[in-house]
């Protein structure tokens, strides 16, 4: 089998498609897979090349991935993190992936991973010319998402949603993150449909010991991307009613980080802001860590069938869990029984983080969230059913 990935994000950009799509090549390389991954010059989330030109990539040159993939990188443009800014930069770079992807080796077939939708548009197109299957990976409830985030407004609205559709409809394959955006479109009419969750790499993610019995203060961290889908305003305001009995970590990068720092300021919260940490720096956070924030804003319906992407890792180390989360992802960390569950009220969040800092006891969840993850979640299981579906669509010895 050989399969060609067109994506808006690799490695070595640390980001949601890279770390699914580096698990998942992963798997395909050690069943005897080919993979030629299609992705711009690394420039994520800055906006800007800031890595060597050797591990950045250059421009239409191929380079060899940690598990022996062949990456062909396009170019990108030079942006500020804004939203216009990373459509027009996507625009252009799923542009360039459409010729970029004609210089690979011939695939059994083509695989599109989104939220990106320029590069959905590119990877349907690429599968048409190469007259190959397309499997569309899904791992944002799109076009439900643009549509609350009011990304596209007027008469492209309601073109870019049937554009999005009829790419759906029209693909040998959707491969969902969660199960409920996989009853949504099923539920459209679509038969096509199949999920694969994101996972984690267990051997990876070291069991943290318990939170100390007596501190001072609450530690609680959230880390990830500062966007608009995270509404990290209200932990911010709730850090602000707790007070001196708490500290707010917030470590990432995102469209609305300066303005949540001027925020922070106004209330005089107790708030630190770090910059996106990766690989072994990621523990040292978790360890100090009291509790971890799994948020997502309440008021757009696609999020009921969200999931974030960090809610695998925060129950694999172990950590006591603050959801400010509804639907799917409220289910999955009421059953691993990892945590607290609150709605997306300052109010709500800051009472509970002055019940855990009067009473430590209610921080010691045990291994439950490990345990649902190892069940639930493993990146081996996860790959396998992958390379299940794929060897299906392409009409492979597995059919």
């Amino acid at each position: 089998m050989r399969v060609l990935l067109l994506t808006h994000s690799y490695a070595p950009e640390h980001s949601p498609p890279q770390r699914r799509w580096t698990q998942l090549i992963r798997s395909f390389r050690a069943a005897g897979w080919e993979v030629d991954v299609v992705a711009p010059v690394a420039h994520a989330p800055h906006g800007r090349r800031i890595l060597p030109r050797r591990i950045a990539g250059s421009a239409f040159l191929v380079s060899v991935g940690e598990f022996g993939e062949r990456i062909r990188r396009v170019p990108f443009l030079w942006h500020r993190t804004t939203r216009l800014g990373r459509l027009i930069d996507h625009l252009f770079s799923a542009t360039c992936s459409i010729p970029a992807a004609m210089m690979t080796a011939k695939p059994d077939v083509v695989i599109v991973t989104v939220p990106s939708l320029p590069i959905l548009g590119a990877g349907y197109a690429v599968s048409r010319i190469l007259r190959r299957p397309l499997v569309v990976d899904m791992r944002d409830a799109w076009p439900d998402i643009a549509r609350d985030a009011r990304l596209i407004q007027g008469s492209a609205k309601g073109l870019a949603e049937r554009i999005i559709i009829a790419i759906q409809d029209r693909a040998d394959l959707v491969v969902t993150v969660t199960h409920g955006f996989a009853k949504t479109l099923r539920d459209r009419g679509l038969k096509n449909v199949a999920t694969v969750s994101n996972g984690v790499d267990m051997s990876a993610m070291r069991q943290l010991s318990p939170p100390a019995g007596r501190q001072d203060r609450l530690e609680v961290l959230y880390l990830g991307n500062h966007g608009e889908s995270q509404r990290l305003d209200v932990p911010i305001r709730a850090a602000a009613l707790v007070g001196s009995k708490m500290r707010l970590t917030l470590v990432g990068h995102g469209v609305e980080r300066n303005g949540l720092m001027a925020l922070a300021k106004q209330l005089d919260a107790p708030v630190e802001f770090h910059s996106p940490v990766h690989g072994p720096q990621i523990m040292d956070y978790y360890e100090r860590a009291d509790s971890c924030i799994v948020t997502l804003r309440d008021d757009w319906k696609s999020f009921d069938t969200t999931i974030p992407s960090k809610t695998y890792e925060v129950l694999s180390v172990g950590r006591h869990v603050t959801g400010i989360v509804r639907g799917e992802a409220r289910s999955i960390l009421e059953q691993a029984e990892a945590g607290h569950v609150v709605e997306s009220e300052a109010k709500a969040v800051a009472d509970l983080w002055h019940a855990l800092a009067e009473n430590r006891e209610l921080l010691r969840i045990g291994e439950q969230g490990r345990t649902w993850v190892q069940n639930n979640a493993n990146v081996q299981a996860l790959g396998q059913a992958y390379i299940d579906l794929l060897a299906e669509v392409a009409g492979g010895p597995h059919r």
